[in-house]
């Protein structure tokens, strides 16, 4: 058994690769070494480490973005009221399925794999839900929304209940123990990150997004359209982050991978998009500002096409067409590695109501 004997002055220790490389060959995604004291060295899963140090230097606070301008526009008459309701929506609905995302991340996916590196990137994660969550807050005081319309819109909405379920009642059904050894669990693990990694912030996260970004593209609420840039830019790297550990899964599981489950994946992203047909319906009930529902619900078949196919899966429609390609440009942000420069140079601590150059946005 190979070993390496270091001594210094009268103490000698004795170390043993053998078992060393035996705790590396041990971390896997499930049923992996007891992580209880994060040996998060030799790194296995490389990828998990690296979108982990992405995800760090992307990271951004609410407060350094003025919202003056978003006020002045809120306030005054240039604004329609289907432009009011589609930030409402998005608020409304945004302020809590931000949250839902990060409880699962943190209380059924984290807690059941077992590689440290994954632990970590997951913890990131849900710390980014929690900045997207802070955000909602910040821009609903910046501009006097009344945060009991928006708890009544999660609530009352149809639509958005529809959607909640959807998500909410896979997470509490993994949140007991469980015995990770038998296939049909280890499906109902990977069915969760395949629902909230491509289909819930993959899929239907992007109707709203797209048009809160149609308005910023239009001059329209230039503070909440930034922070929705840097949500779509941190959700990017959520969808990676849960296609890569799906993939991983299944690669050393090979028995979750049946013609059955994939079927079943499919059917949940097409169950997905009708739920995001409908509220999309919601968030833009009639067509106006250059936007209508129907490029909205071409586009989210256009993006679940790409979730699928990503994740090995056949799409759901052949030749599916993106009718917002300006979108991908929005997610071009120049500040992923001097942010915390730039907070010190180019920006004061910014209240609310601070003034703000049009380049900086």
């Amino acid at each position: 058994m190979s070993t390496t004997t270091v001594t210094l002055g009268d103490r000698t220790f004795t170390l043993d690769a053998a078992k060393a490389e035996e705790a590396f060959a041990a971390k896997r995604i499930i049923n992996g070494r007891e992580t209880m004291f994060f040996n998060i060295l030799p790194l296995k899963y490389q990828w998990a480490y690296d979108l982990y140090k992405t995800m760090k230097n992307n990271h951004w606070e609410p407060e350094d973005i003025t919202m003056q301008k978003d006020v002045e526009q809120w306030r005054s008459n240039e604004i329609s009221e289907p432009e009011r309701w589609i930030i409402k929506m998005g608020i409304g609905y945004f302020s809590a399925a931000e949250g839902i995302v990060g409880d699962n991340i943190l209380h059924v996916i984290r807690e059941l794999v077992t590689a440290p590196e994954l632990k970590l990137v997951l913890g990131r994660h849900a710390h980014e839900e929690n900045i997207h969550a802070d955000s909602l807050v910040y821009m609903l005081s910046s501009i006097g929304l009344n945060p009991h319309e928006c708890e009544a819109m999660f609530e009352d909405i149809p639509t958005i209940k529809e959607k909640n379920h959807y998500v909410v009642s896979n997470s509490r059904a993994l949140r007991r123990d469980v015995d990770l050894t038998v296939t049909a669990n280890k499906q109902a693990l990977a069915k969760n990150i395949f629902l909230f990694g491509q289909c819930m912030e993959g899929t239907q996260f992007y109707g709203l997004f797209g048009m809160i970004l149609s308005l910023y593209r239009q001059n329209k609420f230039p503070g909440i359209g930034t922070m929705f840039r840097y949500t779509l830019r941190d959700e990017s790297n959520h969808i990676e982050l849960l296609r890569n550990l799906l993939m991983d899964l299944v690669t050393e599981n090979p028995d979750i991978w049946t013609e059955d489950f994939k079927q079943d994946l499919r059917a949940t992203m097409a169950e997905g998009i009708r739920l995001e047909k409908k509220f999309i319906r919601d968030c833009l009930p009639v067509s106006s500002l250059g936007l209508n529902a129907a490029d909205f619900e071409s586009y989210i078949d256009y993006i679940a096409d790409r979730r699928l196919t990503s994740c090995g899966l056949p799409p759901l429609q052949e030749n599916t067409n993106n009718p917002f390609p300006w979108l991908a440009e929005m997610m071009d942000i120049k500040k992923e590695t001097n942010f915390f420069e730039g907070r010190v140079t180019e920006y004061q601590k910014a209240s609310a109501l601070a003034s703000v150059d049009d380049d900086e946005l």
